[in-house]
């Protein structure tokens, strides 16, 4: 692993503090099941940022299998080796996977196909690294206008910090056709493709927080890191914008729902 700043690195750790029990936690489980992740497997999670869908992958297949990691981000990697030790983690890119042909039982992604230079580059690799009849299991998130709360956030993003920033916070609801996904893994040579479109709840303790994981945690990740008086005039106005997904009790709740691809090398 390359050495990574001691910025990547807080990046990393604010996602994992404030992004995956708000939204990828809930996903992590139901990515190892449509992959039948089981006992003695081995297991590859592809872009897996600081692993909580390895972590999950781990817990399943014992002593007897194995769990290996990849993600091109240093910083994720340091955050995911402090957390799960177990797991061989690895620097490196979906299109060109570390790793000889027939290695892996299954493979899964958890939210980072939408961001592979070559999709279908990266869906081949994947299905190159599997055993004949091995599985794969990739989620990603539904279109933007299908979510909830987000496409108010890209909005005021855009208003107040311009394209760059809305672009980044728009990133990761690209893949939301779920015929044009189906089609995307039939090209990369995956059979029996079956695409679950399935509901998930955003929770996060506040607006605040919820807007603040992505400023200074997901757009510094994308790249874009905001000045300060920005990021506060952003935060000040969440309120107003995002009331109507605050809670009774206060915290902030908010459907998130997100396609899961399943399919089998021939």
């Amino acid at each position: 692993m390359s050495s990574a700043t001691a910025e990547a690195i807080a990046a990393a750790s604010a996602y994992e503090e404030l992004h995956v029990p708000a939204l990828f936690e809930q996903w992590a489980v139901r990515v190892a099941d449509a992959a039948r992740v089981s006992d003695g497997d081995r297991v590859l999670d592809v872009a897996c940022g600081t692993g909580v869908l390895a972590r999950e992958a781990a817990a399943r297949v014992g002593s007897r299998g194995s769990v290996a990691g990849v993600d091109p981000n240093p910083g994720m990697l340091v955050v995911a080796g402090r957390l799960e030790p177990r797991v061989r983690w690895l620097e490196g890119v979906a299109e060109s996977l570390p790793y000889d042909e027939d290695s892996f039982d299954a493979v899964v992604s958890q939210f980072g196909l939408m961001f592979f230079t070559d999709r279908n580059a990266a869906l081949r690799e994947m299905k190159r690294v599997l055993v004949p009849g091995g599985r794969i299991a990739v989620a990603v998130w539904e279109s933007l206008e299908r979510s909830e709360a987000y496409p108010m956030e890209v909005e005021l993003l855009e208003r107040v910090a311009g394209s760059a920033a809305a672009e980044a916070l728009r990133a990761p609801f690209v893949l939301g056709d779920p015929t044009e996904l189906e089609k995307l893994f039939r090209n990369a040579g995956v059979e029996f493709v079956r695409v679950s479109t399935q509901r998930g709840t955003a929770r996060f303790p506040s607006i605040r927080t919820m807007v603040e994981a992505d400023l200074r945690g997901w757009l510094p990740v994308m790249g874009v890191v905001l000045p300060e008086e920005q990021v506060q005039r952003i935060l000040e106005e969440a309120e107003r914008v995002l009331s109507r997904y605050v809670t009774a009790s206060g915290t902030v709740e908010f459907q998130s729902p997100a396609h899961i691809v399943s399919g089998t090398k021939p």
